[in-house]
């Protein structure tokens, strides 16, 4: 009987244990543990040449609701020590079942410029807090205290200027290179015998990256400072890759071909034959895309220039269906064949891509359904990376056309459609690179579903399913966001 008693115990005893440690706080008695928050810091002068690698990382113990078996929900903050976290950053906002959360360097160094008016290469004191609140209990709370040092984030755009280059010396339209990573760009195409630098401002001169004499790359913010410049003595086709962070500039000459055209244009009996311009892939510079409603039936071409009718992409046959991709270029004005929509397929909204590589031309049309939802995802967003409970916009009477206005934190931001949960469905991205502020005002988005095979074989040359460019948001605040799925454009506007 001692020996049956002694196994009742320890069974008894492994449940009791097993009962501290169980997540599920409505059932359980979460009653045998104190709230307590640790910190591991990595970094305490944060580089933005490791702006990925984790800063600081938090974890906390259950903390106890007095065996009541309510819930108990965590909010982590962070605030300037000794700022009773008036005004604090909030980290985890009252969930549940989370005991653990980090930061990388470069969000980290967002927070402390944006929210607490941190100053860079100086250090800050900051202390976190960590909060367990149950119903029926009072709100138990850990703090922990560290010190970070904040560097000033290079520019998150950069343009090519100079009279080797397509734009010449127009700081207006400037020539966009592709933002790789942080300080990191690239661009690749002709580049003729001159001089070129590179601005920061579409529009502005200043500051800009010179030559500083050694080929290296220097930050020029006066007119006093050295204006040098790099050549090319040749012209041909080149791959340039500039690290601001390294002050290293890589130019040189590459097998690659070029679109003839930079513009397309839809013209038809839709816009009144006048001429429509067309949307340039962000991925592909031979694809154009365009959607619209189309309402009565018609023809419709496709244009090389604005308002000139020599040299535009033409159906091969008359009144040619829709959905026959085939495609000729007429430099003159004779044969002008046309696609042809009829009545029975109108009242619907369509997407063209067209495809103008030489000798592999394509005219790709297909009724676009819109997504019933849009939804926020990324650390930016209310509900961070948690795709199945991302935040949802809100429709409008436009079906194509989704709002919403709310707190958006310092951190990555974009859109699912669909939030498909292995991650490969439909996003809509930014064109314009990897974690690119917004414009505040209407921009072009790229939308991708990683899942449809339609659209993978538009890219000839990409794998969609390993695109995933992302806007930055630099400062929390209110947001407005309009989503056009027809357009595929994005307006993000801090209030």
């Amino acid at each position: 009987m001692k020996k049956i008693y002694k196994l009742l115990f320890l069974v008894v005893a492994v449940v009791a244990l097993a009962s501290c440690a169980d997540n599920d706080y409505s059932e359980l008695d979460k009653g045998c543990n104190q709230l307590m928050l640790t910190s591991d810091q990595q970094a305490t002068t944060l580089n933005e040449k490791t702006h990925a690698n984790e800063a600081v990382a938090f974890s906390w113990t259950t903390g106890n609701n007095n065996g009541t078996g309510h819930r108990i929900y965590y909010q982590l903050e962070l605030a300037p020590k000794g700022s009773d976290f008036q005004n604090s950053y909030v980290a985890v906002n009252n969930e549940t079942q989370v005991y653990a959360w980090s930061v990388n360097q470069e969000n980290l160094n967002n927070i402390i410029l944006d929210k607490f008016n941190g100053v860079p290469g100086q250090n800050i004191e900051l202390e976190a807090r960590i909060s367990a609140i149950s119903e029926g209990v009072p709100t138990q709370t850990s703090s922990v205290d560290f010190t970070v040092t904040p560097y000033q984030p290079v520019t998150e755009t950069l343009y090519l200027v100079g009279d080797a280059t397509p734009t010449g010396w127009n700081a207006d339209h400037p020539t966009v290179m592709t933002r790789e990573d942080n300080g990191k760009f690239s661009w690749e195409g002709n580049l003729v015998a001159g001089d070129y630098k590179f601005i920061t401002t579409q529009g502005q001169f200043l500051p800009s990256y010179n030559n500083d004499g050694k080929g290296k790359v220097i930050y020029r913010s006066g007119d006093e400072e050295p204006d040098g410049k790099f050549h090319i003595t040749e012209p041909h086709y080149y791959r340039m890759t500039v690290d601001l962070l390294d002050s290293t500039l890589l130019c040189e000459k590459a097998d690659g071909q070029q679109p003839d055209y930079d513009q397309l244009f839809f013209v038809g009996d839709a816009t009144g034959w006048s001429f429509d311009e067309m949307t340039k892939d962000p991925l592909d510079p031979f694809l154009f895309r365009y959607g619209r409603v189309f309402d009565a039936a018609g023809e419709f071409k496709f244009g090389t220039a604005n308002g000139s009718w020599e040299n535009m992409f033409k159906a091969v046959t008359y009144h040619q269906a829709y959905t026959d991709p085939a495609v000729t270029l007429v430099s003159g004005f004779d044969p002008d064949n046309k696609w042809y929509l009829n009545a029975g397929e109108t009242g619907k909204a369509y997407k063209i891509c067209f495809d103008i590589r030489a000798g592999k031309e394509r005219m790709m049309m297909k009724e676009f359904v819109p997504y019933a939802m849009v939804y926020l995802v990324g650390d930016a967003a209310p509900n961070g990376w948690d795709l199945g409970n991302a935040t949802a916009m809100k429709t409008t009477a436009d079906p194509m056309v989704f709002t919403w206005t709310g707190n958006l934190q310092a951190g990555e931001l974009k859109f699912s459609l669909d939030k498909q949960s292995d991650w490969n469905g439909a996003w809509l991205m930014c064109a314009a690179g990897n974690d690119v502020a917004p414009t505040g005002s209407e921009e072009h988005a790229l939308l991708i579903n990683k899942s449809d095979e339609y659209q993978k074989e538009q890219y000839p040359d990409c794998n969609i399913g390993d695109v995933d460019q992302k806007w930055k948001i630099t400062s929390s605040g209110t947001y407005t966001i309009t989503v056009n799925q027809l357009k595929e454009t994005v307006t993000i506007v801090k209030q």
